[in-house]
């Protein structure tokens, strides 16, 4: 019997014979990659061995062909199997954070980035500032537009304003999320708000606190301490 020493290399074979199987379609997720090519690089294994073992002596296959092949093969099935283990540790790890965070809950807490939950038409706001001096606080609604701004003498160093939820016409507004800036001399202070944590949860792949109705990563947590 005469063997044909031309052949298909080992990665289209196998992929032709997943598609003979039906084995065609594009999954979204790791688990189902991870199964097909696990599925494709045992018919790679077989299909290579057979031709290792009907091969023409007198014209070989390119050892480093399918040598090269293979590692490419065990290279993604690594890079997929890591990326499945980061997915559990991450998880795992917003597990724990999410449980940490549940703690805080009736907890007064200062977070940073501007954001600035209004509570029971009450809100707090923390800033440093450098040396005795004239600063501006200026509050914004959920649409970036002014409703408060007033300006007073800070002292040099740590310094605390409450707002009590009255935009500039003396008008109460509705409790939901603000966001402040603290400016002096044309400079914006680093600012934090100050509310009180009701609730924890996870979503996109972070934990959020809950003030109200305003959300606020936990990563933003930059001081606590138990409310009276």
């Amino acid at each position: 019997m005469t063997v044909s020493s031309t052949y298909a290399t080992p990665i289209e074979a196998a992929n032709a014979t997943a598609a003979a199987k039906g084995n065609n379609t594009t999954t979204a997720t790791a688990t189902n990659t991870l199964a097909k090519l696990a599925g494709n690089f045992t018919d790679f294994l077989s299909l290579l061995t057979t031709q290792l073992k009907n091969q023409d002596p007198t014209s070989p296959m390119d050892t480093n062909q399918f040598t090269s092949q293979l590692v490419q093969f065990t290279s993604v099935s690594e890079q997929i199997s890591t990326n499945a283990t980061l997915g559990q540790l991450l998880a795992a790890s917003l597990s724990q954070q999410l449980s940490q965070a549940s703690n805080l809950v009736g907890t007064q807490v200062s977070v940073s980035g501007g954001i600035l939950p209004l509570q029971k038409g009450a809100a707090g706001v923390g800033f440093q500032s450098a040396g005795a001096q004239p600063v501006q606080i200026s509050v914004y609604d959920a649409s970036g537009l002014p409703v408060h701004s007033e300006t007073l003498n800070a002292i040099d160093g740590s310094n605390n304003w409450s707002w009590n939820g009255k935009d500039s016409h003396g008008e109460q507004l509705s409790d939901g999320t603000y966001s402040v800036a603290v400016s002096a001399a044309g400079t914006n202070l680093d600012v934090r708000a100050i509310g009180t944590v009701t609730g924890a949860e996870q979503s996109n792949q972070a934990v959020q606190l809950k003030f109200g109705t305003t959300s606020v990563g936990y990563d933003k947590v930059v001081s606590l301490g138990r409310s009276n």
